[in-house]
């Protein structure tokens, strides 16, 4: 699977454990050249032992803080430096922080977003001008959640971030069609990672949270629900699998149909049960042909959608 992908160079942040790891292992395996986002020391080089074990090509570990916007700017520069191109971005660095939205503080918002969703802004910014330059089969893949679809009431601004994740990958989608690059939105669900400890790991200039302290005993309960996840290289695997194919949409998890029934059948019951004026429909009329003339490869301007 994924034959194509052989000799094509791939940046993925957050790359050494969990999600990341699995993609990276996945990418692997089809012959491709990596470039691995990571904070810890450990975990960079336990990953580096699997890549010697396997027998693969050693991949360029970048020591970064997704939030950083000069460090990001410099490993897209390093990337292609040791590579001499890149095809290929996975943004996949995120943390799992929950608490009532209703008493969150600005802290727990700009520590929450800045990474969830300005890591991704921040990686696309500095490696769409790379891959722009480069030839042959390209892709974006941006990593949310099933949050991006089903809210919950201690999730609020980590939902948040997964919205506006979908929201700015389903819009990037039709931008890239006219360079030839491909870009699809993963929403895994539960997964054997270590997510939950994200709150144990808080950055002290974001510590002013209107959230309870973090209890360890309590997160460790917490995580014996990602004990019964799916394995990281499944995810990575249908996550290769999807840009292959140059899916829109990857959905890693078979069992939220009833979820996306529901809210199928509550956007469908909340629609006004009335006509539309005809101005009105010939303008939407022309969005979805200009969507559909994007995803033909065209470049669409204001001036299609009047």
């Amino acid at each position: 699977m994924g034959e194509e992908w052989r000799g094509r160079v791939g940046f993925i942040t957050g790359a050494v454990t969990g999600i990341g790891l699995g993609v990276a292992q996945a990418f692997a395996d089809a012959g491709m050249r990596l470039a691995l986002s990571y904070r810890n020391e450990d975990d960079r080089a336990r990953t580096a032992e699997w890549f010697a074990a396997k027998g693969y090509e050693a991949p360029l570990f970048v020591k970064l803080d997704v939030t950083d916007r000069d460090a990001f700017a410099r490993a897209a520069d390093e990337v292609e430096a040791h590579f001499g191109a890149a095809h290929v971005l996975v943004n996949n660095a995120g943390v799992s922080v929950f608490g009532p939205t209703d008493e969150a503080s600005y802290a727990d918002y700009d520590w929450i977003m800045g990474v969830n969703f300005g890591g991704v802004v921040n990686g696309l910014v500095s490696f769409l001008p790379k891959l722009k330059a480069s030839e042959g089969r390209r892709h974006v893949v941006n990593v949310a959640s099933m949050a991006a679809f089903l809210p919950g009431p201690q999730a609020g601004i980590y939902t948040a971030s997964k919205f506006a994740v979908r929201g700015l990958t389903e819009s990037l989608r039709y931008n890239l069609f006219p360079h030839g690059i491909g870009c699809s939105l993963c929403c895994p669900a539960l997964t054997r990672t270590n997510a939950w400890t994200s709150a144990l790991k808080r950055p002290d200039n974001f510590g002013d949270s209107g959230f309870k302290p973090a209890d360890k005993a309590e997160l460790e309960q917490f995580g014996t629900a990602f004990d019964a996840g799916m394995e990281p290289y499944e995810v990575g695997s249908k996550i290769l699998a999807g840009m292959t194919r140059n899916d829109a949409l990857i959905l890693t998890h078979p069992e939220h149909g009833p979820d996306f029934e529901e809210i199928h059948a509550r956007v469908m019951a909340a629609l006004p049960q009335e006509d539309a004026p005809p101005a009105r429909l010939h303008i939407e009329h022309l969005r979805r042909e200009a969507m559909r003339a994007a995803e033909a490869g065209m470049a669409i301007g204001l001036d299609d959608l009047t």
